[in-house]
């Protein structure tokens, strides 16, 4: 428990906040794998608010920061800047790796099943600043540790198909359908023509040397046909 409490110090320290109620924040870094049972205490619960706290933080400084921009393009800023990627840097940057309680076997883990748990906590955490501090105090995290990731240029954007399909998610619950209309040439140099079909949205083709380039050229053509990423 001496070590526990001495942890915790050293992380309120670290974002600059004071818990009264520690039990917060102690499950807020508490893995499943560290109790076993359905009902042991864990940060699952916390990382459910904390995303909800996250997401609504970020969607009110986009709203305010680019007051010109489509809903399309919020959206896809909105995802990349709440996502496992996002979320995993930052509890990086913050070291908040060596602060999460967890059984031993977790080290044991693939890469990318840790890089969702460091997400996961440092959404727990911003739901313990929220249920301790209030959401003036979460949001003020939010700004501080997202930083330029908030304002970064549409350079930042992941491939046309990810970002697509998670601008669809948004609008209309599901991901592009995409369909062969033709192939053409010789076998050694083929051409697909692929349309990208969305419930709702007017469908594109895009032609490339793969069925891969085919669905990333239609997927592009969409984004920059709704106004997702700007056109040139």
């Amino acid at each position: 428990m001496v070590e526990l409490t001495k942890s915790l110090d050293g992380l309120e320290k670290l974002i600059g906040l004071s818990f009264k109620d520690s039990h917060r924040l102690e499950l807020a870094l508490t893995h499943s794998s560290l109790k076993q049972g359905r009902d042991a205490a864990n940060y699952e619960r916390m990382e459910f608010l904390g995303d909800r706290v996250l997401g609504l933080a970020i969607a009110e400084r986009l709203f305010v920061e680019f007051p010109t921009a489509p809903e399309g393009e919020l959206s896809v800023r909105l995802n990349m800047l709440v996502s496992a990627e996002t979320c995993a840097a930052i509890a990086d940057e913050l070291g908040l790796g060596r602060y999460i309680r967890h059984g031993g076997e977790l080290t044991k883990l693939a890469a990318q099943r840790t890089r969702n748990i460091r997400a996961d906590v440092v959404e727990a955490l911003i739901a313990a600043i929220y249920l301790e501090h209030g959401y003036g105090a979460a949001r003020d995290f939010v700004m501080k540790h997202w930083g330029s990731r908030l304002t970064a240029p549409a350079s930042a954007r992941r491939d046309p198909k990810t970002e697509l399909q998670e601008w669809a998610h948004q609008k209309v619950g599901r991901p592009p359908a995409y369909a062969l209309i033709d192939r053409s040439g010789p076998d050694h140099e083929p051409l697909f023509t692929v349309s990208a079909n969305i419930d709702g949205i007017a469908p594109a083709t895009g032609k490339g040397r793969s069925k891969r380039q085919a669905e990333t050229a239609a997927a592009e053509t969409i984004l920059r046909r709704e106004g997702i990423w700007p056109k040139g």
